[in-house]
């Protein structure tokens, strides 16, 4: 398909362009920008007068709900709410189930997902088998199969001596290694951010050093095996901090941040919705505050969505019973732009956390617009507001704490390799 996108504003911050341009596409490639190449006849026109043509996005962390978990979610429900939040590429956890440590199940996922409209899908694979913790995977076969690192998702790492094995293997052959730090046992039972609101609350409390001394041990690994290290989901002012320090000292790490964690803090818990239930919990103001300062000057390099939806009869449970997660897929955008509009922080600047370094972090020549590059283009109204209702989100998992927001950024289309596998109507 031949696609000409038109009176756009096109914002590419990995070239550094934000000027009005036109987009053409041809065979899954952009063919030209600016002025149309010889010959060329457009079979679908893009009228983006008013819009921001832009890399599409690149998500971190969305959980497609298969194999196994498919009363949450389907592929396909999961891939068309992708694609109308503007996300062209995404990484899998492995917690699925089982979990994506054969070779098999990661190769039946990418067939799965190549055969449906939507984002490139990109498996994170298992650690360890069956994320138990205690035997590693084939990583070799595992990447053969579609694996483009490896994690151990929010399963606990009872054994250190097992960890650093893990990350010496994954060195050795300079496999990405992506780890949600927390320590096991000090949040152990633990639903919110151990503080003031959860204690009058009476919620058990998962404190910041459950999240800091994971760091500590995992950053002194890293030093010791030399691997590529990436934390996901930071949520504390300290964590932010120790990043901060190790890349000062060069150390091969980037990081990550939940665009919920930018918005919220424990004193929305006051509302007990099981929609703000997450995992790493919503902290305090003041680390929030850091984490909105980290990624202004750097030190996180990336905004996902954390993508996590859940069956409803598992949310219409009190707080503590209820299982974390919330959808978040289609609002990653919008909710980018209100942090960024609150924080004075450049559009371009806002669309570098969701295109260019996140696609760096996977390791793929996507998060850019370049001539004879993947066609991969999100474009969306910065201008436009919309209102978060259960029934507007496409995700089958209707569940996130910020129904009946306001949000600014309606997507009007996603081209995916070259594809429109998304138009707004």
């Amino acid at each position: 398909m031949k696609i000409h996108i038109k009176n756009g504003r096109l914002v590419d911050p990995a070239h550094g362009i934000d000027q009005p341009a036109d987009v053409y596409v041809a065979a899954g490639k952009i063919v030209a920008i600016g002025a149309a190449p010889d010959g060329f006849h457009a079979n679908k026109t893009v009228d983006a007068t008013n819009c921001v043509v832009c890399p599409g996005l690149v998500d971190l962390a969305v959980r497609l709900r298969e194999p196994g978990l498919e009363y949450k979610a389907t592929l396909e429900s999961e891939m068309l709410a992708a694609a109308a939040g503007g996300v062209t590429s995404l990484a899998i956890p492995p917690d699925t189930d089982p979990p994506l440590d054969e070779p098999g199940l990661v190769e039946m996922l990418k067939f799965r997902a190549k055969n449906l409209p939507g984002p490139r899908v990109y498996p994170v694979g298992a650690l360890t088998q069956k994320l138990k913790g205690d035997t590693l995977t084939e990583m070799a076969e595992l990447t053969e199969a579609g694996c483009i690192a490896f994690s151990h998702a929010d399963a606990p790492f009872a054994d250190t001596q097992v960890l650093m094995r893990a990350l010496d293997y994954a060195a050795t052959f300079d496999y990405p290694v992506w780890l949600r730090p927390q320590d096991a046992w000090l949040g152990r039972g633990g639903v919110a951010h151990d503080g003031p609101v959860a204690s009058r609350l009476g919620l058990p409390g998962i404190p910041a050093i459950a999240e800091t001394i994971a760091i500590a041990t995992i950053l002194t690994l890293a030093r010791e095996t030399g691997v590529r290290l990436h934390l996901a989901r930071l949520s504390t002012r300290e964590g932010v901090a120790m990043v901060r320090q190790a890349k000062a000292q060069g150390l091969k790490v980037s990081c990550d941040v939940s665009v919920n964690h930018l918005h919220l803090s424990e004193m929305d818990l006051t509302r007990f919705d099981s929609n703000l239930h997450f995992l790493p919990p919503v902290r305090s103001q003041r680390d929030r505050d850091a984490l909105i300062a980290g990624l202004k000057d750097g030190t996180i390099d990336a905004i996902c969505s954390d993508h996590a939806p859940v069956d409803d009869n598992e949310k219409q449970l009190p707080f503590g019973e209820a299982s974390p997660g919330a959808s978040g897929v289609e609002l990653l955008l919008p909710l980018t732009l209100k942090w960024a509009a609150e924080n004075d922080v450049p559009l371009a600047q806002a669309l570098d956390c969701l295109t260019r370094k996140p696609a760096h972090i996977l390791g793929v020549p996507n998060g850019q617009l370049a001539i004879g590059g993947n066609a991969d283009l999100c474009v969306f109204d910065p201008a436009a507001a919309f209102t978060v209702t259960a029934k507007a989100l496409k995700s089958q998992g209707n569940n996130t704490p910020f129904l009946g927001y306001e949000l600014p950024g309606v997507v009007k289309a996603t081209i995916i390799d070259g594809h429109l596998d998304y138009e707004r109507q």
